[in-house]
């Protein structure tokens, strides 16, 4: 498939446009043997800047797998986020905006990435997490936030106060379900979740609670064959190699298939 960009300032944006990914054979490469099995697909939009600041505006299908999945399903739509000028609902973004970060320091908006995911999908089920008002505190979140299965807060897991020598850490949202202020929801309907990338990694105010802009991890595309690791890469404009993403902002507390990276 030859891809059809559109470029433009992002004043000029239009939220119809529509252009491909470079989404070749998922098949095997660099010496990989035999044939790929077919894998589910699923549609993604990204809207980005290129390093030149032109606009890049995409739609198209791309596997289904944890990887690309990851990087557009953190927030669900209607999310506050706050900019420089204000609070803006996640859908109402555009690449070029200044997110305020926990650091102090506002970075740039650089790319947003969304996807329709209908969690009670009886082949695929997905629970989303709905946090209830001051779970994390005072007014964090002041009202209720859902959240999809990518999200991280930056607030340390019980388990891991004690070794952490107060650093605060990136957490799995799904890491504090109690099922009372923390809860899985399944909605019947699709919900479209999304995700941001800024020019470097932060901690951003979404719904009133420091949350983790997208990074894929150093080691995210170390499982997955050289054909795939590209057309992840390709969903970027300003990334050629994965460690174009930079160093994470904050430690991430380790999961099951993941070391804290400082």
């Amino acid at each position: 498939m030859t891809p059809t960009v559109a470029t433009t300032s992002r004043h000029a944006m239009t939220r119809n446009a529509r252009s491909g990914f470079d989404l070749t054979s998922a098949g095997p490469s660099n010496g990989d043997v035999g044939a790929a099995p077919a894998m589910e697909t699923r549609s993604f939009e990204v809207a980005a800047l290129r390093s030149d600041g032109s606009l890049y505006v995409g739609q198209d299908k791309a596997p289904a797998l944890p990887l690309f999945e990851s990087a557009f399903a953190a927030f669900a739509r209607g999310t506050l986020i706050q900019t420089v000028h204000g609070e803006v609902a996640i859908e109402d973004l555009q690449p070029g905006d200044m997110i305020n970060t926990s650091s102090g320091e506002p970075a740039e908006l650089i790319w947003i990435g969304s996807s329709t995911f209908v969690p009670a999908d009886a082949g695929r089920r997905m629970p989303l997490i709905r946090i209830m008002p001051d779970s994390f505190g005072q007014s964090r979140p002041s009202s209720f936030l859902t959240v999809g299965p990518a999200a991280r807060v930056l607030h340390t897991p019980h388990r891991l106060r004690a070794e952490s020598g107060g650093a605060r850490m990136l957490t799995p949202v799904a890491e504090f379900v109690d099922g009372v202020n923390v809860i899985e929801v399944v909605p019947p309907t699709p919900v479209r979740l999304f995700h941001l990338c800024l020019t470097r990694h932060a901690a951003i105010q979404a719904g009133g609670i420091e949350m983790e802009t997208f990074h894929p991890g150093a080691a995210a595309t170390q499982s997955v064959s050289h054909s795939l690791r590209d057309r992840f890469l390709g969903m970027f404009p300003q990334i050629g190699h994965i460690s174009d993403f930079g160093p994470l902002a904050h430690p991430r507390a380790p999961d099951a298939a993941e070391e804290i990276i400082i």
